[in-house]
């Protein structure tokens, strides 16, 4: 008698489990999932420390952090979610918006989590190609809008290239969305963002009322391991997310955690212009090495690899390097430990005339 299986949908039994970056050895360098090389702040380490409470669930709806967030940003309470990274708003705003027979819209390559989104939520795929530059071809994806497109991702900057949206071409592009279309700006990385032609979404959510903003604590504000992200928008859209949101999801130590860095943002933002300027410093030397390294905006630089993808990231491996690497395109390099800085930029400058050999 053959066993029998339980059903699972098929677009969902091929579907790839989402990869974190690689994790490193003792005597490497992670530099593979953009997270901030810096420990947490004291006084949010003693916030987390203080919340001992482990057989009590947290406050389901956030509301203390959602409340900080609001007064910070101008808004109620109701216009500001939060949940456990902001990937899994992303999650929540697909099924609020999409099911099967609808589409969203988002640039590629960008975010590795967005097709899976789109997939667990039963909706299909339409991904526009970035521009050679790396960044988003805006006209494109606005011109892939369609009467089944149900949600268009606009991620700024854009991960794993690096390049912004700026505000002008967001309002052309918003021009030419319909209303009825939600987008959904992808600011995970918009704090290490320098460039002043830069978008910014939460000023134009009272302008653009089919428009969602998200934002995370896991990059700038070094809180990666607990988990916390928030979205900025409509009351209304905002509801439904929380509809289809898990409820209890946000610790008690993340929201702790969450409200002690807002507290010290100062100190925080310091440290994000640091790697910033050690970015600008490793793109500089990198292009000065041959490499055509797109406008880096985030904690990361990407280098062109093509079709040599897999060995030089074994290269980088090798030389204690951990890197993320998405063949046949490129190499994502996070901005990590000044002690990573030379040993990166030595390996680089060993791959960068193989590389221009075999172009």
């Amino acid at each position: 008698m053959s066993e029998q299986r339980v059903h699972i949908r098929p677009e969902i039994a091929v579907l790839p489990a989402y990869k974190q970056g690689r994790q490193a050895a003792d005597d490497a360098f992670k530099l593979s999932s953009n997270e901030n090389p810096f420990p947490p702040l004291p006084g949010v380490v003693q916030a987390v420390q203080a919340q001992t409470a482990f057989n009590r669930y947290p406050d389901a709806t956030a509301l203390a952090v959602r409340a900080a967030l609001a007064n910070r940003f101008g808004l109620t309470a109701d216009e500001v979610h939060v949940a456990p990274g902001s990937v899994a708003i992303l999650h929540e705003l697909a099924r609020a918006t999409s099911g099967p027979g609808d589409e969203i819209v988002y640039a590629w390559r960008s975010f590795e989590a967005y097709p899976g989104v789109v997939t667990v939520a039963g909706a299909t795929s339409v991904q526009v190609p970035n521009r050679p530059d790396g960044g988003h071809d805006l006209d494109a994806m606005a011109a892939a809008v369609t009467d089944r497109t149900r949600m268009v991702i606009v991620c700024t900057p854009n991960n794993p290239t690096g390049p912004i949206v700026t505000e002008s071409e967001f309002a052309s592009f918003m021009a030419a969305v319909p209303q009825s279309v939600l987008v959904v700006l992808d600011e995970a990385y918009a704090e290490f963002a320098t460039d002043e032609a830069a978008v910014h979404g939460q000023p134009l959510l009272a302008r653009y009322p089919n428009l969602v903003v998200l934002r995370t604590f896991s990059k700038a504000y070094g809180l990666a391991g607990l988990r916390v992200g928030y979205a900025l928008g409509p009351v209304y859209v905002l509801e439904a997310v929380r509809a289809c949101a898990i409820p209890l999801s946000v610790t008690a130590q993340g929201q702790a955690a969450a409200l002690a860095s807002l507290e010290r943002e100062g100190e925080l933002l310091e440290r994000v212009s640091e790697i910033a300027a050690l970015r600008d410093r490793i793109v500089t030397e990198l292009r000065e090495q041959g490499w055509a390294v797109p406008d880096a905006q985030g904690n990361f630089v990407w280098l062109p690899t093509g079709d040599r993808t897999v060995a030089a990231a074994a290269a980088f491996e090798e030389a204690g390097i951990i890197v993320r690497a998405f063949p046949p395109e490129g190499i994502r390099i996070s901005i990590g430990e000044h002690e990573a800085v030379e040993t990166l930029l030595e390996t680089a400058r060993s791959l960068v005339g193989d590389l221009q050999v075999a172009d």
